[in-house]
């Protein structure tokens, strides 16, 4: 058979299953739980987001019911929701579990890793899919894009890091691969509770924290007692997931499993763009409040010991997981691929026009 035959066969086949399935009139209904309330920027409009779009799209026939965690109590828990069936559909992030599986991480983000093009690009044609397909599969999830926040920055200072020993003893708040490799370089990382944050960077409880962005950080009020605002290095790019029950979605008819991926898509491309524009608006008016704010980034010294002890890390997980040590290798392939446009493109330009 010609290819554009096999083409046509296709196409028609899909139509088919389609006016089959449109012509079941029954509603189907799903529950989402989400890792953050409707109060956290940009994350927390997303699922009733998805909700509208998929209600509109079905003419009501694929319903959506959000919970956030006050209401299941589990934000950081709701991969786990999803595998146990109490809910169909998870929207979270994927190193919040890094804990039970350490590849999980490549899907979010990585220290010194892809930045949020480069990571579509890889997850979409470069092997990332694939290999969320493997690493979700045996958990009998689903794993869809769901939005990415952009880089975070390196975290809000009391004093200046101007070398290495200026890190050793320093309180500082930052969870995940993040605090991992800088408690290597003697940094006393700590778990302290979101809600006391302030007050505890206020009263020197921690010396610095690390949030998440101008948009996200606005609100923490860091930027009235910490006037060192230093630039990421430990999320270049942070990916956030639906996680769809794969019985869920079996169980849907072809045309809402369409709408479903689709409105997810579309909700994902919001969360990136809706980002920048807050990221924009907060930053504006963190510098015009406070202007003695002084964004800084950290020494060449520091910032070549900590990609050390993160290789560290990832070599040491490698040893022990081969499926790690793949993904592991075939992001850090593409990123040497890839990095070179970026410096070609956006990079330069920015480089070289804003002299």
């Amino acid at each position: 058979m010609q290819r554009w035959q096999r083409l046509v066969a296709t196409v028609l086949a899909l139509t088919f299953a389609l006016t089959l399935s449109a012509n079941d009139n029954r509603v189907y209904r799903l529950k989402l739980a989400s890792s953050w309330g409707s109060t956290v920027p940009v994350l927390g409009d997303a699922p009733s987001e998805l909700k509208e779009l998929v209600e509109t799209m079905s003419k009501g026939r694929l319903q959506l019911r959000i919970d956030d965690p006050s209401k299941h109590k589990a934000g950081l828990a709701v991969m786990d929701l999803v595998k146990l069936g109490q809910y169909d559909i998870g929207y979270t992030a994927s190193y919040y579990y890094k804990g039970k599986d350490a590849k999980l991480s490549f899907f979010t983000t990585m220290p010194f890793g892809l930045l949020p093009q480069e990571q579509h690009a890889w997850f979409e044609f470069g092997g990332g899919k694939e290999f969320a397909e493997q690493v979700y599969g045996k958990e009998g999830l689903m794993h869809f894009q769901g939005g990415n926040t952009g880089m975070q920055m390196g975290g809000w200072f009391k004093r200046e890091i101007a070398s290495l020993d200026d890190l050793k003893g320093l309180k500082f708040r930052i969870p995940g691969m993040g605090g991992e490799v800088m408690s290597k370089l003697g940094v006393m990382v700590t778990s302290t509770p979101i809600g006391e944050l302030y007050l505890a960077l206020e009263m020197g409880t921690i010396d610095a924290v690390e949030w998440i962005s101008p948009a996200f950080d606005i609100n923490m009020g860091f930027q009235k007692v910490a006037k060192y605002y230093y630039t990421g290095w430990q999320e270049p790019a942070s990916e956030t997931q639906y996680l769809v029950s794969k019985k869920t979605y079996a169980s849907l008819p072809q045309d809402l499993q369409v709408i479903l991926e689709t409105a997810i898509n579309q909700v994902a491309s919001r969360v990136m763009t809706k980002a920048m524009h807050l990221n924009v608006t907060a930053w504006e008016k963190i510098k015009s409040e406070h202007p003695d704010v002084k964004v800084a980034s950290f020494p060449d010294d520091v910032l070549r010991a900590l990609d050390a002890a993160n290789m560290e890390i990832l070599n040491a997980e490698a040893a022990k997981d081969p499926l790690f040590k793949e993904i592991l290798e075939s992001q850090q392939a593409f990123l040497k691929r890839a990095r070179p446009w970026t410096m070609m493109g956006e990079y330069s330009y920015i480089n070289n026009t804003s002299k």
